[in-house]
């Protein structure tokens, strides 16, 4: 598989942002061994581009006929290293996949198998307002061989807000723009990838399980008013509200099914672990209402959100990336970082490309600095193609997550 042909650039016009991304594309065709023939294409728009979508879809068909593309707005976008917030972007990037080996899939164009054709994995964008999407998601894994899905849910600032550009909507993109639903591209097995989820939470108490529960309710914890569990979990008193409220507003709920490893290790979370927003308290009842449905036996571990830990979660699973395509002991590859030489991870080499999905929570500043978190990938995996966007929720396996980031890389 050739290296994707990528590129990002701002402009307050689209089609002119759209134009200076195409130039960088082409300067990119020139060069031996490049992408010639694209036949997938993935463009990401951050939400001032959100009026413009169909314009922009259009206008990527046209610069290159016969190319599928998939998509998302998002409050922010990917590029290699870069990310774009509060700004008009786009970011895109090209691949030459066999067409027999990759199918678009939409409210319109039902994924199914076909003769030649049965999807292994797939990447999804969706509508975070889409009624019953955890069961739709989850529906989706089981028409797919390996059961494993990426991607996540489109974001934007409400229209008409302070903050929010005119015309914002949470839309995605799959040779059509649409709004609500999901949609994407399928991949068969011959189809190369390693995808990893990075955890953004550090669990503040044991890990307990709901023994008592009525829909979002949870009403006790390992036999014990899950309302009192909460407190001393927390070390916090009720008496005292000046100091208990803000730690309260902090804190979040982290889920696991019965049999899931919680924790991958002492004090961090496993990829299984989906994280939800404590929503209220019942102290009619001695409950807690969380953001989710919660059942009886599902694993629970309250949380806060960890920027130190969410550094550390982001190299460990770009490592275990670099492990699964390096082979044993490649020599590190020189490489042109910032005008200067360093050592380019052998990974690099044997990636074609990557698509990154990070909470919306986590970009930004969250990381320490603009761009912070993008950075992170860049020196764990070199200098290669990568889009992506920041997320109103992650999809991985077949759950909707919050506060993670979803690594995907597809195997040169």
């Amino acid at each position: 598989m050739k290296p994707f042909l990528h590129a990002h650039a701002t402009h307050p016009e689209p089609h002119l942002a759209l134009a200076l991304a195409a130039a960088q594309i082409d300067a990119q065709r020139s060069h031996a061994g490049a992408v010639q023939q694209p036949t997938l294409g993935w463009l990401y728009l951050t939400d001032h581009f959100a009026g413009a979508a169909a314009a922009l879809l259009a206008d990527a068909q046209q610069r290159w006929p016969g190319v599928s593309w998939v998509g998302a707005v998002g409050v922010g976008i990917a590029g290699n290293g870069v990310e774009y917030f509060d700004e008009p972007a786009v970011s895109l990037m090209l691949a030459e996949l066999p067409r027999e080996q990759f199918a678009l899939f939409s409210g319109r164009r039902p994924l199914a198998t076909t003769a030649g054709f049965e999807p292994s994995t797939a990447q999804v964008h969706a509508d975070p307002e889409t009624a019953d999407l955890g069961e739709l998601v989850a529906e989706l894994a089981q028409r797919t061989r390996t059961g494993y899905l990426f991607g996540g849910l489109a974001s934007a600032r409400p229209a008409g807000s302070a903050e929010g550009p005119d015309g914002s909507r949470c839309l995605h993109i799959a040779d059509g723009v649409f709004q609500g639903g999901l949609s994407g591209v399928a991949f068969d097995e011959r189809v190369m990838l390693v995808s990893r989820v990075t955890q953004g939470c550090q669990p503040v108490g044991p890990v307990r399980r709901i023994t008592a529960a009525e829909r979002n309710l949870v009403l006790s914890l390992d036999g014990e008013p899950a309302l009192e569990v909460l407190l001393r979990d927390l070390g916090v008193d009720m008496g005292a509200p000046r100091e208990a409220l803000p730690r309260l507003r902090q804190t979040l709920v982290g889920l696991s099914d019965a049999g899931d490893d919680v924790l991958a290790r002492p004090g961090q979370f496993g990829t299984d672990t989906r994280v939800r927003h404590l929503i209220g308290l019942d102290p009619g009842r001695r409950g807690i209402a969380i953001g989710d449905l919660a059942s009886e036996g599902t694993q629970l571990a309250f949380c806060r959100r960890d920027t130190e830990a969410a550094r550390r979660d982001l190299v460990r699973i770009c490592s275990e990336i670099r492990e699964e395509l390096e082979p044993e002991n490649a020599p590190l590859q020189p490489a042109l970082q910032g005008g200067r030489a360093e050592q380019a991870p052998a990974a690099a080499q044997h990636i074609a490309g990557a698509v990154y999905v990070s909470c919306a929570g986590r970009g930004g500043h969250h990381f320490g600095a603009p761009s912070a978190e993008l950075a992170i990938v860049r020196r764990a995996l070199g200098d290669v193609p990568l889009v992506g966007f920041f997320a109103s929720g992650e999809i991985a396996r077949r759950h909707l997550y919050g506060y993670t980031g979803v690594l995907t890389v597809f195997a040169a």
